[in-house]
């Protein structure tokens, strides 16, 4: 066999073993991309199911991945919100126990106060309706319990917002989170178009700001009624509103503060807070106020640049 022939032979060989590994190599990348991306939670800017298979662990109530930030994890900075509860009943007032654990893996049971209240507990639909905001109480050994007036089917989430008045984490405000099913036939309502006004309860409520995210700005609203200002604001949780909101999609929690305290039942018509939203996008804000012993909760969507 000539010395040309062998060579020619020895290249033709090379190349086909190249071919071979690079369709091995095509094969392998295809199913690993296939597998990737990321997971979503249940609820999440779609449809709440009651009956949903196929779903891994990170699609099932109260069992988020541990993310950090917006209120979307049942862990951060070595605290959890612990509960046994994966679902609530339909159409019937519930109370939803729940524990946040310290870094030491015990029941935390000292907390410091935050407008009036060592805990603030709010509960809202995947669709973003339904909101209610609570104070829960805490037994000796560090069970919380929610008093929950009736949930409509679908997946809730549940946030809890407080400051540990102890540990490593003393004096550093945490929102924790869980989810919750409620079962039934879970008909979803769709989130209205962004506005700057909305009214409740005969008062009509005007929100203004220039709102970017993850930039810090001011938000003003401003509460009428029958074309009047409203001056007879009564202190709630410390201020003359509590305002939250929720991003459409994930649901991102967001606590705006007031940048003033309550003096009397004198409070408004214009009520000022500290906005920043640290996603752009569609958020659900809720305003909650008092006047006459009553108290109001305004909802509106804003749009964030």
């Amino acid at each position: 066999m000539s010395q040309r022939f062998r060579t020619s032979r020895r290249a033709l060989m090379a190349a086909a073993a190249t071919a071979a590994l690079t369709l091995a190599l095509a094969a392998c990348g295809t199913g690993t991309g296939s597998g990737s991306g990321s997971d979503k939670h249940a609820g999440h800017g779609s449809t709440p199911s009651s009956s949903a298979p196929g779903h891994d662990m990170a699609s099932m109530p109260g069992m988020e991945p541990a993310s950090s930030g917006n209120g979307l994890a049942a862990a951060k900075d070595g605290y959890r919100m612990t509960s046994t509860a994966a679902t609530l009943p339909a159409g019937e007032a519930s109370t939803y126990r729940f524990t946040i654990t310290g870094p030491d893996g015990k029941p935390v049971t000292g907390f410091a106060v935050d407008q009036t209240k060592r805990m603030h507990f709010y509960a809202v639909r995947s669709d973003l309706t339904g909101l209610q905001h609570l104070h829960p109480t805490m037994a000796g050994n560090g069970t919380w319990s929610a008093p929950l007036a009736a949930l409509r089917p679908g997946t809730w989430r549940l946030y809890t917002s407080f400051t540990p008045d102890s540990g490593s984490g003393k004096g550093k405000g945490l929102v924790l989170s869980r989810t919750v099913t409620v079962p039934g036939m879970a008909m979803t309502t769709a989130l209205p178009k962004a506005s700057g006004t909305t009214t409740a309860d005969g008062y009509t409520v005007a929100v203004k700001g220039d709102l970017m995210a993850g930039m810090a700005h001011q938000l003003t609203a401003t509460v009428t009624k029958d074309g009047k200002p409203v001056t007879d604001l009564q202190p709630y949780l410390d201020t003359y509103a509590h305002l939250t909101a929720f991003h459409q999609g994930d649901l991102a929690f967001a606590h705006l503060h007031p940048e003033s305290k309550a003096d009397g039942g004198h409070g408004g018509p214009a009520l000022t807070f500290h906005a920043e939203f640290a996603q752009s996008g569609n958020w659900r804000l809720f305003l909650q106020f008092q006047t006459g012993g009553t108290l109001h909760t305004a909802a509106l969507t804003l749009h964030v640049g």
